[in-house]
């Protein structure tokens, strides 16, 4: 056996304006979990990309169990036994779990000259791979009606099926419960015992602490280092990553909350299933958290405060006065804008450049004659937020999906400063995002709070409701059920209310 899964030795690839990898490499061991850690548009996604074919690296070599191996798109990849479980799943919700499974190399069976997809061996070796991987789902069950955290095993399985000895797994973690991370790592653990290899990518150090042997580290498509887990400490990886020592996790909270900017009272889904009887303050410059388990319908809320969902009753005034929102144009009209949880899904444009991205909302303010837009002041308004939000682009032409994660965030959250809003909702805004990326998103949010603003924040981590929240609201059951601030906002008191069903 080869003493390596898989190597990837001195591996380049550059871009138009930028050089994306510089001579980077990635060495896996059998049987193993090899982190692999760097800031956002460190060049990891990049690298896995080389991999697979996706890219054609410039220069550099890939052995997979000692053999070279020239592998020019995916379909190769998985033939040497390689597989990718990326965070944005793309799965077709409307097929069943087997169809999922098997798209694009369904089992066929022959009636004369004819070919038909052969469901039967195919329903029976999905609920065979299921198993493999202790989730005994019925095969003709829609993908659709299963939890993130299960299409992810069945995307786990579905690697397996393909006899994969590598598996990638692109930050895994981002949209699961504790309950669904630990159900996840049992899966990664049984099939390291059976000498599967993996490769994990995140940014939450307690989980690499809990699951990985090996990690590899990168900075600005370089290679940096890599170590076995137990001979690097947290604060090394983090130095390691940024090229510094972070001394702080959050910066200092010396925005001034003011006047009431926004009341919502008594919102009520029409649905008994979300939020009920919902009613809080928002004040100008104030990053107002929300806070509570799963399920506690606080993006729900957020949603119809602007106008995505409706409701039964209830009312919102802003600077004193009621407005009315039934649809986001009438939340924009009215100075809120919101950031929502699925960057992939319905925050970015992917087809489309930086700059249109950017301007999307705020189209009509460059309207000569209200019919030809003023390109010329678009492109202004665009390289003045790619340099006071430092994000990284060769271009404002490029397309914003080629962006990593946190600079795709400071996109969206460029298109809402240029429609200059009173209120901004950030549903989870440092989901998928690396530390030092996170630093700069919250000296945005304090920093437009000292303008004046008013910021709402859903937090799914603890540590960052309470380092940037000056106040918290807490959700439990569709309803809100505290709120703390100064001293009584501490963890366990987050959690009493978060848990007062």
């Amino acid at each position: 056996m080869a003493e390596y899964r898989l190597e990837m030795h001195g591996i380049s690839k550059s871009f138009p304006g930028v050089k994306a990898l510089d001579k980077v490499n990635l060495s896996v061991r059998p049987g193993t979990v090899h982190a692999l850690m760097g800031e956002n548009g460190a060049g990891k996604s990049t690298l896995m990309k080389c991999l697979f074919g996706i890219y054609k690296m410039d220069e550099g070599e890939v052995l997979v169990d000692g053999q070279k191996m020239n592998i020019s798109n995916p379909d190769e990849a998985l033939h040497h036994g390689l597989a990718m479980v990326h965070q944005e799943l793309q799965p077709v919700p409307d097929r069943t779990i087997a169809e999922n499974m098997y798209l694009g190399r369904y089992p066929l069976k022959s009636y004369g000259p004819l070919k038909v997809i052969d469901h039967k061996t195919m329903n029976e070796e999905t609920v065979k791979w299921l198993e493999n991987v202790k989730m005994p789902f019925d095969p003709k069950r829609k993908l659709g009606e299963l939890s993130i955290s299960q299409m992810q095993s069945v995307e786990i399985a579905k690697a397996v099926s393909q006899d994969a000895r590598l598996i990638i797994l692109d930050e895994p973690t981002s949209s699961l419960t504790e309950n669904e991370v630990e159900a996840l790592f049992s899966i990664v653990r049984d099939l390291k015992s059976r000498g599967v290899s993996f490769v994990y990518i995140s940014h939450k150090m307690a989980e690499i602490r809990q699951i990985a042997d090996d990690i590899t580290i990168m900075r600005d498509g370089t290679y940096v280092g890599s170590w076995n887990m137990d001979d690097i400490s947290d604060n090394e990886i983090v130095k390691q990553m940024v090229g510094r020592e972070l001394t702080n996790v959050y910066p200092p909270l010396d925005n001034e909350p003011g006047e009431v900017l926004m009341e919502v009272k008594g919102y009520t889904s029409i649905s008994d299933r979300s939020f009920q009887d919902c009613s809080f303050k928002l004040r100008r410059g104030e990053i107002l958290g929300f806070g509570g388990l799963v399920g506690a319908q606080r993006t729900e809320l957020m949603e119809a405060v602007f106008g995505i969902r409706h409701i039964k009753s209830g009312e919102i005034f802003l600077n004193g006065k009621q407005i009315s929102i039934k649809c986001p144009h009438d939340a924009i009209k009215n100075g809120i804008g919101m950031i929502t949880e699925d960057r992939r899904g319905t925050g970015i444009l992917g087809c489309l450049s930086i700059a249109d991205n950017v301007s999307i909302a705020s189209l009509d303010n460059y309207l000569e004659a209200g019919v030809k837009l003023n390109t010329k002041k678009i492109e202004e308004l665009v390289q003045d937020n790619v340099g006071k939000l430092s994000i990284k682009t060769p271009s404002s032409k490029e397309l914003i999906r080629n962006l990593s994660g946190g600079n795709q965030q400071k996109v969206i959250i460029s298109r809402w400063l240029a429609n200059n809003p009173d209120v901004l909702i950030m549903d989870e805004p440092t989901r998928g995002i690396d530390v030092g990326a996170k630093y700069e998103i919250y000296q945005i949010m304090i920093e437009l709070a000292k303008q004046g603003k008013g910021i709402i924040m859903i937090s799914s981590e603890m540590p960052e409701l309470l380092g940037v929240s000056n106040r918290i609201m807490v959700m439990c059951n569709k309803r809100i059920t505290g709120e703390l601030s100064g001293e009584e906002a501490t963890q366990e008191n987050v959690m009493k209310y978060a848990t007062q069903f």
